[in-house]
């Protein structure tokens, strides 16, 4: 079996739990499987990327408060829907066009990239080792039962999500609480991670066609320093 053949099997087995769509029928989720990625540090394509981002941010913020922005007034209404505060608890993109006007963070180039993509396009980004991964990724409303290995004070905790919380995880245990609010340390990327699932969280307005040409965008600036990634993608909603 082929690279890309290998991850294709392996988004065949991800679901979104149907009580997810219940929450909201129009939500979606394009994966991004991939392979070969080459590690490195931040570099002028990664800046360059950043500062457009932060550009566009400041330019929207121009004309409406973070809040009233589409995409983002979506997701605070869809955190409302099982019960979070979106004023306490800030979905991914909302916080990180928060932090563009005043300068995103610089991490490394992987991260620099699609933290860029996810304020640009304005769309919830999450990134995954895949080889820290325990079977395949799914979106389910938890029974407040389920295992969040996360750190405080330097120590491993395990902590629980509440019941009714929109989550995602894999046969271990919860990866990210709330949706796409906090990503646990169990699966998140270190400097040297090369096999990646990258997860695009889509309501209303934004549409299946945007989502595909951000994840196109993506996978260009990837295989600009790494051209041999194995990429494949599939898109999870209410209709399959």
């Amino acid at each position: 079996m082929s690279q890309a053949a290998g991850l294709q099997t392996f988004l065949s087995r991800a679901r979104i739990a149907p009580e997810v769509f219940q929450i909201r029928p129009d939500y979606r989720a394009l994966l991004i499987a991939v392979e070969g990625i080459k590690p490195a540090s931040s570099d002028e394509e990664s800046e360059a990327r950043l500062r457009e981002a932060e550009e566009s941010a400041r330019e929207r913020l121009t004309k409406k408060p973070v809040t009233e922005l589409e995409h983002i007034a979506s997701w605070r209404e869809a955190y409302k829907g099982f019960g979070a505060k979106p004023n306490k608890y800030r979905n991914s993109l909302e916080a990180l066009t928060r932090r563009a006007e005043a300068g995103l963070p610089r991490v490394n180039r992987l991260t620099d990239i699609y933290d860029a993509l996810s304020v640009k396009h304005q769309i919830p980004f999450g990134g995954e080792d895949l080889d820290k991964y325990t079977g395949p990724p799914k979106l389910i409303v938890s029974n407040g039962t389920e295992d969040f290995t996360t750190t405080a004070n330097g120590e491993t905790i395990i902590e629980r999500p509440e019941a009714g919380e929109v989550v995602w995880c894999d046969d271990a245990g919860v990866t990210c609480r709330r949706w796409n609010w906090r990503q646990g340390p169990r699966t998140a990327l270190s400097d040297s991670s090369s096999r990646i699932l990258f997860i695009l969280d889509a309501l209303a307005p934004v549409s299946d066609e945007e989502l595909h040409v951000t994840a196109d965008e993506l996978v260009q600036a990837i295989s600009s320093n790494s051209p041999d990634v194995q990429t494949a993608r599939r898109l999870l909603s209410s209709g399959e």
